[in-house]
């Protein structure tokens, strides 16, 4: 990790507002921005929250569902506790650990939302099929996890699996959009696919 990366990550504007806000990153003014525009997490939602560590999209997450809502987060690495968040260390690739947050949620929920990033390797085709295969995974959890009407968000990398992952999406959510929120660096090819509306397959048109 080079002095310039250090130098240009404390003049980042969302990163000195994380520190300011006591946020746990920069991430979370992503979901601030997502949420403020398509209004995927309201008051009183069950959420949950994949590839939660460091816990920025969580800390916001609790903040907009409130005392009557709730925010299951879970993550292979550790988390620090977060109040009003319910934390599973696992991997979701792992049915014990879907057992597990199925048994928490109780039920189905009104959003799955996700920040997960795969570790950069510095070759984007291979970052940008991991990107894609751990936003399928996201996916595939939204299925069984969701409630009929329910919204998801996942980031992905950009490129030429991309169009394939919409086509995936397209099928299971009544509206799709892809978005970039302001807080995302400028250089990043990171977006975020927007979803609303869930239908299970075997009711959808």
């Amino acid at each position: 990790m080079g002095k310039n990366w250090v130098l240009q990550r404390k003049r980042d504007h969302y990163y000195r507002m994380a520190k300011l806000e006591n946020y746990r990153s920069r991430a979370s003014y992503k979901l601030k921005q997502i949420n403020q525009k398509f209004h995927l997490i309201r008051s009183g939602d069950r959420v949950i929250d994949l590839g939660s560590s460091p816990g920025g999209w969580s800390q916001v997450a609790a903040e907009l569902v409130g005392e009557n809502g709730a925010v299951i987060s879970v993550d292979i690495d550790p988390m620090k506790p977060i109040k009003g968040v319910k934390f599973i260390q696992g991997d979701m690739l792992l049915q014990e650990t879907v057992d597990k947050v199925v048994a928490i949620a109780e039920g189905k929920v009104d959003a799955v939302i996700s920040d997960m990033s795969p570790n950069i390797s510095g070759h984007y085709s291979y970052d940008q099929a991991r990107s894609v295969e751990l936003a399928e995974m996201a996916v595939m959890t939204a299925e069984k996890l969701l409630k009929p009407g329910g919204n998801f968000v996942v980031k992905v990398f950009q490129g030429d699996m991309f169009p394939d992952y919409l086509k995936i999406v397209r099928q299971r959510f009544a509206m799709v959009k892809v978005y970039s929120p302001k807080a995302s660096r400028a250089a990043s090819s990171e977006v975020y696919v927007v979803c609303k509306g869930y239908q299970p397959l075997n009711q959808s048109r």
